[in-house]
Protein backbone atom coordinates (compact mmCIF):
# COMPACT_ATOMS: atom_id res chain seq x y z
CA UNK A 1 0.00 0.00 0.00
CA UNK A 2 2.91 2.36 0.68
CA UNK A 3 3.64 2.69 -3.03
CA UNK A 4 0.09 3.93 -3.69
CA UNK A 5 -0.04 6.54 -0.95
CA UNK A 6 3.44 7.64 -1.93
CA UNK A 7 2.04 8.80 -5.25
CA UNK A 8 -0.46 10.99 -3.45
CA UNK A 9 2.33 12.66 -1.51
CA UNK A 10 4.75 13.18 -4.37
CA UNK A 11 2.33 14.22 -7.09
CA UNK A 12 -0.48 16.80 -6.85
CA UNK A 13 -3.98 15.40 -6.75
CA UNK A 14 -5.91 15.60 -9.97
CA UNK A 15 -9.16 16.24 -8.16
CA UNK A 16 -10.23 18.58 -5.38
CA UNK A 17 -12.45 16.51 -3.11
CA UNK A 18 -14.80 18.75 -1.15
CA UNK A 19 -15.92 18.50 2.44
CA UNK A 20 -19.17 20.25 3.17
CA UNK A 21 -17.32 22.56 5.57
CA UNK A 22 -15.47 24.18 2.65
CA UNK A 23 -18.40 25.08 0.51
CA UNK A 24 -19.13 28.63 1.56
CA UNK A 25 -15.91 30.17 2.83
CA UNK A 26 -13.36 28.23 0.83
CA UNK A 27 -14.86 27.43 -2.58
CA UNK A 28 -12.59 25.51 -4.92
CA UNK A 29 -12.80 24.45 -8.50
CA UNK A 30 -14.45 21.09 -9.07
CA UNK A 31 -13.68 18.70 -11.86
CA UNK A 32 -16.91 16.81 -12.45
CA UNK A 33 -16.68 13.00 -12.49
CA UNK A 34 -17.59 12.76 -16.17
CA UNK A 35 -14.57 14.93 -16.97
CA UNK A 36 -12.10 12.73 -15.16
CA UNK A 37 -13.21 9.10 -14.79
CA UNK A 38 -12.34 7.15 -17.90
CA UNK A 39 -10.63 3.99 -16.62
CA UNK A 40 -10.60 1.75 -13.53
CA UNK A 41 -7.30 3.38 -12.58
CA UNK A 42 -9.03 6.75 -12.37
CA UNK A 43 -11.55 5.37 -9.90
CA UNK A 44 -8.81 3.71 -7.90
CA UNK A 45 -6.98 7.04 -7.72
CA UNK A 46 -10.03 8.60 -6.06
CA UNK A 47 -10.14 5.77 -3.52
CA UNK A 48 -6.44 6.24 -2.80
CA UNK A 49 -7.27 9.88 -2.22
CA UNK A 50 -9.65 8.79 0.55
CA UNK A 51 -6.89 6.71 2.12
CA UNK A 52 -4.61 9.71 1.90
CA UNK A 53 -7.06 11.77 3.95
CA UNK A 54 -7.21 9.01 6.56
CA UNK A 55 -3.40 8.98 6.78
CA UNK A 56 -3.24 12.61 7.82
CA UNK A 57 -2.60 14.56 11.01
CA UNK A 58 -6.26 15.53 11.28
CA UNK A 59 -7.49 11.92 11.28
CA UNK A 60 -5.28 9.04 12.41
CA UNK A 61 -2.09 11.07 12.68
CA UNK A 62 -3.41 12.91 15.74
CA UNK A 63 -6.71 14.77 15.85
CA UNK A 64 -9.27 11.93 15.66
CA UNK A 65 -7.08 9.26 17.26
CA UNK A 66 -6.00 11.49 20.15
CA UNK A 67 -9.59 12.61 20.74
CA UNK A 68 -10.73 8.99 21.05
CA UNK A 69 -7.83 8.20 23.37
CA UNK A 70 -8.38 11.13 25.71
CA UNK A 71 -12.14 10.60 25.90
CA UNK A 72 -11.59 7.13 27.33
CA UNK A 73 -10.67 6.13 30.87
CA UNK A 74 -7.34 4.68 29.65
CA UNK A 75 -5.65 7.98 28.71
CA UNK A 76 -5.35 11.18 30.68
CA UNK A 77 -3.64 14.51 30.01
CA UNK A 78 -0.04 14.29 31.13
CA UNK A 79 1.51 17.68 30.46
CA UNK A 80 -1.12 20.24 31.44
CA UNK A 81 0.71 22.81 29.35
CA UNK A 82 -0.73 21.19 26.24
CA UNK A 83 -3.35 23.22 24.29
CA UNK A 84 -6.71 23.65 25.99
CA UNK A 85 -8.62 21.89 23.19
CA UNK A 86 -7.08 18.56 24.23
CA UNK A 87 -7.75 19.13 27.91
CA UNK A 88 -11.38 19.98 27.18
CA UNK A 89 -11.90 16.65 25.40
CA UNK A 90 -10.29 14.77 28.27
CA UNK A 91 -12.04 16.70 31.05
CA UNK A 92 -15.58 16.62 29.62
CA UNK A 93 -15.83 20.40 29.35
CA UNK A 94 -15.57 21.03 25.61
CA UNK A 95 -17.72 23.44 23.70
CA UNK A 96 -18.71 23.67 20.04
CA UNK A 97 -15.58 25.62 19.12
CA UNK A 98 -13.25 22.86 20.28
CA UNK A 99 -10.27 22.73 17.93
CA UNK A 100 -10.17 18.94 17.77
CA UNK A 101 -13.65 18.46 16.37
CA UNK A 102 -13.41 21.42 14.00
CA UNK A 103 -10.39 19.68 12.43
CA UNK A 104 -11.40 16.03 12.15
CA UNK A 105 -15.04 16.69 11.12
CA UNK A 106 -14.10 18.22 7.73
CA UNK A 107 -11.34 15.64 7.22
CA UNK A 108 -13.74 12.74 7.65
CA UNK A 109 -16.07 14.41 5.18
CA UNK A 110 -13.14 14.69 2.77
CA UNK A 111 -12.82 10.91 3.04
CA UNK A 112 -16.54 10.66 2.27
CA UNK A 113 -16.23 13.05 -0.67
CA UNK A 114 -13.38 11.13 -2.26
CA UNK A 115 -15.32 7.90 -1.85
CA UNK A 116 -18.44 9.50 -3.34
CA UNK A 117 -16.42 10.60 -6.36
CA UNK A 118 -15.24 7.03 -6.85
CA UNK A 119 -18.77 5.59 -6.51
CA UNK A 120 -20.08 8.01 -9.12
CA UNK A 121 -17.03 7.48 -11.30
CA UNK A 122 -17.55 3.72 -11.46
CA UNK A 123 -20.69 4.31 -13.51
CA UNK A 124 -18.69 6.17 -16.16
CA UNK A 125 -15.86 3.75 -16.91
CA UNK A 126 -15.56 0.89 -19.35
CA UNK A 127 -14.90 -2.28 -17.34
CA UNK A 128 -16.43 -5.63 -16.52
CA UNK A 129 -19.26 -5.76 -14.00
CA UNK A 130 -17.03 -7.68 -11.61
CA UNK A 131 -14.32 -5.04 -11.76
CA UNK A 132 -16.82 -2.21 -11.38
CA UNK A 133 -18.50 -3.87 -8.40
CA UNK A 134 -15.18 -4.44 -6.66
CA UNK A 135 -14.21 -0.78 -7.08
CA UNK A 136 -17.62 0.39 -5.93
CA UNK A 137 -17.42 -1.97 -2.97
CA UNK A 138 -14.08 -0.55 -1.91
CA UNK A 139 -15.32 3.03 -2.21
CA UNK A 140 -18.53 2.28 -0.34
CA UNK A 141 -16.60 0.54 2.44
CA UNK A 142 -14.37 3.58 2.91
CA UNK A 143 -17.41 5.87 2.92
CA UNK A 144 -19.12 3.66 5.49
CA UNK A 145 -16.02 3.60 7.66
CA UNK A 146 -15.84 7.41 7.80
CA UNK A 147 -19.54 7.68 8.60
CA UNK A 148 -19.18 4.98 11.28
CA UNK A 149 -16.92 7.35 13.22
CA UNK A 150 -19.02 10.44 12.52
CA UNK A 151 -22.31 8.92 13.66
CA UNK A 152 -20.88 7.46 16.85
CA UNK A 153 -19.24 10.75 17.78
CA UNK A 154 -21.94 13.24 16.76
CA UNK A 155 -25.22 11.33 16.37
CA UNK A 156 -27.46 12.94 13.74
CA UNK A 157 -25.23 14.28 10.95
CA UNK A 158 -25.41 15.40 7.31
CA UNK A 159 -25.42 12.31 5.12
CA UNK A 160 -24.09 12.88 1.60
CA UNK A 161 -23.74 9.98 -0.81
CA UNK A 162 -23.09 11.81 -4.06
CA UNK A 163 -20.16 13.71 -5.51
CA UNK A 164 -20.53 17.42 -4.80
CA UNK A 165 -20.07 19.31 -8.05
CA UNK A 166 -22.28 22.27 -7.12
CA UNK A 167 -21.46 23.89 -3.76
CA UNK A 168 -24.87 25.57 -3.62
CA UNK A 169 -26.52 22.15 -3.59
CA UNK A 170 -25.32 21.36 -0.09
CA UNK A 171 -25.21 24.75 1.60
CA UNK A 172 -28.59 24.04 3.16
CA UNK A 173 -28.37 20.29 3.69
CA UNK A 174 -30.06 19.09 6.87
CA UNK A 175 -29.07 16.38 9.31
CA UNK A 176 -29.98 12.74 8.81
CA UNK A 177 -31.05 10.76 11.86
CA UNK A 178 -28.42 8.46 13.34
CA UNK A 179 -30.71 5.49 12.75
CA UNK A 180 -30.91 6.25 9.03
CA UNK A 181 -27.17 6.87 8.82
CA UNK A 182 -26.59 3.40 10.29
CA UNK A 183 -28.93 1.93 7.67
CA UNK A 184 -26.79 3.48 4.93
CA UNK A 185 -23.57 2.31 6.61
CA UNK A 186 -24.85 -1.25 6.83
CA UNK A 187 -26.04 -1.23 3.22
CA UNK A 188 -22.66 0.02 1.99
CA UNK A 189 -20.76 -2.52 4.05
CA UNK A 190 -22.97 -5.41 2.97
CA UNK A 191 -22.39 -4.42 -0.66
CA UNK A 192 -18.67 -4.36 0.04
CA UNK A 193 -18.77 -7.83 1.61
CA UNK A 194 -20.50 -9.22 -1.47
CA UNK A 195 -18.19 -7.62 -4.01
CA UNK A 196 -14.72 -7.15 -2.54
CA UNK A 197 -12.03 -9.76 -3.17
CA UNK A 198 -10.71 -12.09 -0.47
CA UNK A 199 -7.20 -10.63 -0.77
CA UNK A 200 -5.37 -7.89 -2.66
CA UNK A 201 -2.16 -8.04 -4.65
CA UNK A 202 0.79 -8.33 -2.30
CA UNK A 203 -1.59 -9.29 0.52
CA UNK A 204 -1.80 -5.65 1.60
CA UNK A 205 -3.95 -5.10 4.67
CA UNK A 206 -4.49 -1.39 4.03
CA UNK A 207 -7.24 -2.02 1.50
CA UNK A 208 -10.50 -3.72 2.55
CA UNK A 209 -11.50 -7.22 1.55
CA UNK A 210 -14.69 -9.23 2.01
CA UNK A 211 -13.28 -10.26 5.39
CA UNK A 212 -12.74 -6.61 6.33
CA UNK A 213 -16.33 -5.78 5.46
CA UNK A 214 -17.69 -8.70 7.50
CA UNK A 215 -15.53 -7.58 10.42
CA UNK A 216 -16.92 -4.06 10.27
CA UNK A 217 -20.47 -5.43 10.01
CA UNK A 218 -19.81 -7.41 13.19
CA UNK A 219 -18.57 -4.24 14.90
CA UNK A 220 -21.53 -2.17 13.69
CA UNK A 221 -24.08 -4.72 14.87
CA UNK A 222 -22.33 -5.01 18.23
CA UNK A 223 -22.55 -1.23 18.57
CA UNK A 224 -26.27 -1.32 17.78
CA UNK A 225 -26.95 -4.22 20.14
CA UNK A 226 -27.86 -6.53 17.25
CA UNK A 227 -26.08 -9.40 18.93
CA UNK A 228 -27.24 -12.22 16.66
CA UNK A 229 -26.07 -10.37 13.56
CA UNK A 230 -22.79 -9.45 15.28
CA UNK A 231 -22.20 -13.08 16.21
CA UNK A 232 -23.07 -14.29 12.71
CA UNK A 233 -20.63 -11.91 11.02
CA UNK A 234 -17.79 -12.46 13.51
CA UNK A 235 -18.12 -16.25 13.44
CA UNK A 236 -18.23 -16.15 9.63
CA UNK A 237 -14.88 -14.34 9.64
CA UNK A 238 -13.44 -16.83 12.12
CA UNK A 239 -14.66 -19.83 10.12
CA UNK A 240 -13.13 -18.32 6.97
CA UNK A 241 -9.89 -17.11 8.56
CA UNK A 242 -7.73 -19.28 6.29
CA UNK A 243 -9.50 -17.93 3.23
CA UNK A 244 -8.51 -14.40 4.25
CA UNK A 245 -5.17 -15.25 5.84
CA UNK A 246 -6.16 -14.16 9.36
CA UNK A 247 -4.58 -15.37 12.59
CA UNK A 248 -3.20 -14.02 15.84
CA UNK A 249 0.43 -12.99 15.71
CA UNK A 250 2.49 -15.22 17.99
CA UNK A 251 4.15 -12.32 19.81
CA UNK A 252 1.94 -9.40 20.87
CA UNK A 253 4.88 -7.00 20.49
CA UNK A 254 5.07 -7.70 16.75
CA UNK A 255 1.88 -5.71 16.24
CA UNK A 256 3.62 -2.48 17.28
CA UNK A 257 6.94 -2.69 15.44
CA UNK A 258 6.63 -0.35 12.48
CA UNK A 259 9.21 -2.17 10.35
CA UNK A 260 7.08 -5.33 10.54
CA UNK A 261 3.72 -3.65 9.97
CA UNK A 262 3.09 -4.66 6.37
CA UNK A 263 1.01 -7.78 5.71
CA UNK A 264 0.71 -8.93 9.33
CA UNK A 265 -1.65 -11.88 9.51
CA UNK A 266 -3.56 -10.31 12.41
CA UNK A 267 -4.27 -7.07 10.57
CA UNK A 268 -7.69 -6.95 8.94
CA UNK A 269 -7.64 -3.26 8.03
CA UNK A 270 -4.98 -0.64 8.71
CA UNK A 271 -4.10 2.90 7.70
CA UNK A 272 -0.61 3.33 6.33
CA UNK A 273 1.89 6.09 7.17
CA UNK A 274 5.20 6.53 5.35
CA UNK A 275 8.39 7.08 7.31
CA UNK A 276 9.72 10.65 7.18
CA UNK A 277 7.59 11.74 4.26
CA UNK A 278 5.16 14.63 4.35
CA UNK A 279 2.55 16.00 2.00
CA UNK A 280 0.28 19.01 1.73
CA UNK A 281 -2.55 19.70 4.17
CA UNK A 282 -1.09 17.49 6.94
CA UNK A 283 -0.94 14.40 4.71
CA UNK A 284 1.14 11.56 6.18
CA UNK A 285 1.93 13.54 9.35
CA UNK A 286 1.84 10.93 12.12
CA UNK A 287 2.22 12.51 15.55
CA UNK A 288 0.92 9.75 17.82
CA UNK A 289 4.48 8.77 18.79
CA UNK A 290 5.43 12.21 20.13
CA UNK A 291 2.00 12.79 21.66
CA UNK A 292 2.31 9.60 23.74
CA UNK A 293 6.10 9.56 24.10
CA UNK A 294 8.22 10.64 27.07
CA UNK A 295 9.44 14.22 27.24
CA UNK A 296 13.15 14.43 27.95
CA UNK A 297 13.89 10.84 26.96
CA UNK A 298 16.56 9.98 24.41
CA UNK A 299 13.66 9.14 22.09
CA UNK A 300 11.97 12.41 22.94
CA UNK A 301 8.20 12.80 23.19
CA UNK A 302 5.71 15.36 24.46
CA UNK A 303 3.97 13.55 27.39
CA UNK A 304 0.46 14.60 26.32
CA UNK A 305 -1.66 11.42 26.31
CA UNK A 306 -0.49 9.51 29.37
CA UNK A 307 -2.36 6.82 31.33
CA UNK A 308 -3.21 7.49 34.94
CA UNK A 309 -1.27 5.62 37.61
CA UNK A 310 -4.42 3.58 38.22
CA UNK A 311 -4.20 2.11 34.71
CA UNK A 312 -0.69 0.90 35.43
CA UNK A 313 -1.26 -0.20 39.01
CA UNK A 314 -4.39 -2.23 38.27
CA UNK A 315 -2.83 -3.98 35.27
CA UNK A 316 -1.29 -7.22 36.49
CA UNK A 317 2.48 -7.15 35.95
CA UNK A 318 2.36 -10.78 34.86
CA UNK A 319 0.47 -9.74 31.72
CA UNK A 320 2.91 -9.41 28.82
CA UNK A 321 0.52 -6.93 27.22
CA UNK A 322 1.29 -4.43 29.99
CA UNK A 323 5.00 -4.64 29.18
CA UNK A 324 4.31 -4.13 25.48
CA UNK A 325 1.74 -1.38 25.96
CA UNK A 326 3.45 0.75 28.61
CA UNK A 327 6.92 2.26 29.04
CA UNK A 328 7.81 2.34 32.73
CA UNK A 329 11.57 2.63 32.13
CA UNK A 330 13.31 4.51 29.33
CA UNK A 331 16.74 5.67 28.27
CA UNK A 332 17.68 9.22 29.31
CA UNK A 333 21.23 10.21 28.46
CA UNK A 334 21.96 6.58 27.78
CA UNK A 335 20.89 5.55 31.28
CA UNK A 336 17.85 3.37 32.03
CA UNK A 337 15.53 5.68 33.96
CA UNK A 338 12.34 4.64 35.84
CA UNK A 339 9.10 6.54 35.41
CA UNK A 340 9.47 8.09 38.86
CA UNK A 341 12.33 10.13 37.40
CA UNK A 342 10.76 11.12 34.08
CA UNK A 343 11.27 14.81 33.35
CA UNK A 344 7.72 16.06 32.79
CA UNK A 345 5.16 13.49 33.91
CA UNK A 346 6.18 10.84 36.42
CA UNK A 347 3.91 8.10 35.16
CA UNK A 348 4.39 5.15 32.79
CA UNK A 349 3.71 6.26 29.22
CA UNK A 350 2.12 4.54 26.22
CA UNK A 351 4.70 2.48 24.34
CA UNK A 352 2.70 1.12 21.40
CA UNK A 353 3.42 4.04 19.09
CA UNK A 354 6.68 5.51 20.38
CA UNK A 355 8.84 2.46 21.13
CA UNK A 356 9.35 1.11 17.59
CA UNK A 357 8.34 3.88 15.14
CA UNK A 358 10.57 2.65 12.34
CA UNK A 359 11.82 5.26 9.89
CA UNK A 360 10.87 8.38 11.87
CA UNK A 361 12.49 11.59 13.01
CA UNK A 362 14.14 12.12 16.41
CA UNK A 363 10.90 12.53 18.35
CA UNK A 364 9.23 9.63 16.45
CA UNK A 365 7.13 11.95 14.27
CA UNK A 366 6.47 10.96 10.62
CA UNK A 367 6.62 7.29 11.63
CA UNK A 368 6.35 4.21 9.48
CA UNK A 369 3.42 2.76 11.44
CA UNK A 370 0.42 1.05 9.96
CA UNK A 371 -2.31 1.90 12.47
CA UNK A 372 -4.57 -1.10 12.75
CA UNK A 373 -8.27 -0.25 12.61
CA UNK A 374 -9.50 -3.85 12.84
CA UNK A 375 -7.50 -6.91 13.83
CA UNK A 376 -8.32 -10.57 14.28
CA UNK A 377 -8.16 -10.49 18.10
CA UNK A 378 -11.06 -8.05 18.07
CA UNK A 379 -13.11 -10.39 15.89
CA UNK A 380 -12.64 -13.15 18.48
CA UNK A 381 -13.74 -10.81 21.25
CA UNK A 382 -16.76 -9.58 19.28
CA UNK A 383 -17.83 -13.17 18.72
CA UNK A 384 -17.39 -14.01 22.42
CA UNK A 385 -19.38 -10.97 23.59
CA UNK A 386 -22.19 -11.41 21.07
CA UNK A 387 -22.59 -15.15 21.67
CA UNK A 388 -22.85 -14.55 25.40
CA UNK A 389 -25.78 -12.23 24.74
CA UNK A 390 -27.60 -14.47 22.27
CA UNK A 391 -27.24 -17.64 24.36
CA UNK A 392 -28.08 -16.09 27.71
CA UNK A 393 -24.63 -16.90 29.01
CA UNK A 394 -21.18 -18.02 27.90
CA UNK A 395 -21.12 -21.02 25.60
CA UNK A 396 -18.10 -23.26 25.11
CA UNK A 397 -17.62 -21.51 21.77
CA UNK A 398 -17.60 -18.07 23.36
CA UNK A 399 -15.16 -19.20 26.05
CA UNK A 400 -12.92 -20.67 23.38
CA UNK A 401 -12.70 -17.38 21.49
CA UNK A 402 -11.71 -15.24 24.48
CA UNK A 403 -9.30 -17.93 25.65
CA UNK A 404 -7.49 -17.80 22.29
CA UNK A 405 -6.73 -14.15 23.00
CA UNK A 406 -5.61 -14.92 26.54
CA UNK A 407 -3.43 -17.80 25.35
CA UNK A 408 -1.52 -15.50 23.00
CA UNK A 409 -0.98 -13.11 25.92
CA UNK A 410 0.79 -15.92 27.78
CA UNK A 411 3.55 -15.92 25.18
CA UNK A 412 6.13 -13.59 26.76
CA UNK A 413 8.38 -12.93 23.76
CA UNK A 414 8.76 -16.65 23.09
CA UNK A 415 8.64 -17.85 26.69
CA UNK A 416 5.33 -19.40 27.68
CA UNK A 417 3.86 -18.32 31.02
CA UNK A 418 0.71 -19.24 32.93
CA UNK A 419 -0.90 -15.78 33.01
CA UNK A 420 -3.57 -14.87 32.09
CA UNK A 421 -5.23 -18.22 32.69
CA UNK A 422 -8.13 -19.42 30.57
CA UNK A 423 -11.57 -18.40 31.74
CA UNK A 424 -13.28 -21.39 33.30
CA UNK A 425 -16.74 -22.82 32.69
CA UNK A 426 -19.57 -21.81 34.97
CA UNK A 427 -19.47 -18.02 34.68
CA UNK A 428 -22.73 -16.12 34.72
CA UNK A 429 -23.76 -14.07 31.71
CA UNK A 430 -23.07 -10.85 33.62
CA UNK A 431 -19.63 -11.95 34.80
CA UNK A 432 -18.65 -13.09 31.32
CA UNK A 433 -19.86 -9.81 29.83
CA UNK A 434 -17.64 -7.96 32.29
CA UNK A 435 -14.74 -10.28 31.50
CA UNK A 436 -15.00 -9.65 27.74
CA UNK A 437 -15.16 -5.89 28.17
CA UNK A 438 -12.13 -6.04 30.45
CA UNK A 439 -10.30 -8.18 27.90
CA UNK A 440 -11.06 -5.61 25.22
CA UNK A 441 -9.79 -2.82 27.50
CA UNK A 442 -6.41 -4.52 27.90
CA UNK A 443 -6.01 -6.24 24.54
CA UNK A 444 -6.99 -3.12 22.57
CA UNK A 445 -5.52 -0.60 25.01
CA UNK A 446 -4.89 2.85 23.50
CA UNK A 447 -6.08 1.69 20.05
CA UNK A 448 -9.00 4.13 19.80
CA UNK A 449 -11.67 1.57 20.77
CA UNK A 450 -12.29 2.09 24.50
CA UNK A 451 -14.44 5.24 24.26
CA UNK A 452 -16.80 3.50 21.87
CA UNK A 453 -17.09 0.56 24.29
CA UNK A 454 -17.91 2.95 27.15
CA UNK A 455 -20.56 4.61 25.00
CA UNK A 456 -22.24 1.49 23.61
CA UNK A 457 -22.38 -0.18 27.05
CA UNK A 458 -23.55 2.99 28.82
CA UNK A 459 -20.64 2.91 31.27
CA UNK A 460 -19.94 6.64 31.53
CA UNK A 461 -20.86 7.04 35.21
CA UNK A 462 -19.50 3.63 36.13
CA UNK A 463 -15.99 4.20 34.80
CA UNK A 464 -15.50 7.91 35.54
CA UNK A 465 -16.96 8.22 39.04
CA UNK A 466 -16.38 6.36 42.26
CA UNK A 467 -13.39 4.85 44.04
CA UNK A 468 -12.69 2.30 41.30
CA UNK A 469 -12.36 4.84 38.50
CA UNK A 470 -9.13 4.71 36.54
CA UNK A 471 -9.59 8.41 35.78
CA UNK A 472 -12.09 10.35 37.87
CA UNK A 473 -14.37 12.98 36.32
CA UNK A 474 -17.30 13.75 38.60
CA UNK A 475 -18.73 16.22 36.07
CA UNK A 476 -19.73 13.59 33.50
CA UNK A 477 -23.32 13.89 32.31
CA UNK A 478 -25.03 11.08 30.43
CA UNK A 479 -27.49 13.51 28.85
CA UNK A 480 -24.59 15.41 27.26
CA UNK A 481 -21.34 13.52 27.08
CA UNK A 482 -22.14 10.51 24.93
CA UNK A 483 -22.22 12.88 21.94
CA UNK A 484 -19.78 15.62 21.00
CA UNK A 485 -20.99 19.09 20.00
CA UNK A 486 -21.51 19.80 16.33
CA UNK A 487 -18.76 22.20 15.18
CA UNK A 488 -19.86 25.80 15.68
CA UNK A 489 -18.43 26.94 12.36
CA UNK A 490 -20.64 24.39 10.59
CA UNK A 491 -23.73 25.65 12.40
CA UNK A 492 -22.91 29.25 11.49
CA UNK A 493 -22.63 28.32 7.82
CA UNK A 494 -25.74 26.19 7.78
CA UNK A 495 -28.58 26.76 10.26
CA UNK A 496 -30.28 23.61 8.98
CA UNK A 497 -27.83 21.60 11.08
CA UNK A 498 -29.49 22.93 14.24
CA UNK A 499 -30.40 22.04 16.90
CA UNK A 500 -27.03 21.62 18.58
CA UNK A 501 -26.52 18.38 20.51
CA UNK A 502 -27.92 18.46 24.04
CA UNK A 503 -25.87 20.22 26.69
CA UNK A 504 -23.78 22.33 24.33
Amino acid sequence: MKRYINKLIIFPLLLSFLACTDLEEEPVGVLAPESFFKTPSDVQAAIYGAYGHMASETVFGRKLSLTLQLRSDMCDIGDRGTPARRQQVNDFDMDSNNGMITEFWPSLYQVVSAANAAVDGVQLIDATDEEKNALEGEARFVRAYAYYHLVRIFGDIPYIDYFVSDPDAVKSIAKTSAAEVYEHIIADTEFAKENLPDTHSGDVRTRPTAGTAATMLASIHLTLGNFQEAADEAVWVINNKDRFGYALEDDFQTLYIAEQADNLKEHIFAVDFLGQQSGSSSANDDIMGPITGIRGADQNGWSVSVPSMAVYNTWDARDYRRKVSLEDTTSVGGVATPYTEYQQVQRPHIAKFARYPGNANADTRYSDHNYVLFRYAEVLLIAAEALNETAGGPTAEALGYINQVRARARNWAGTMTDFPADLADGMSQSDFRTAVLEERRLELAFEFKRWYDIKRRDMLVEVFTGVNSLESHDNVDTSRDYLFPLPQDELERNANLLPQNSGY
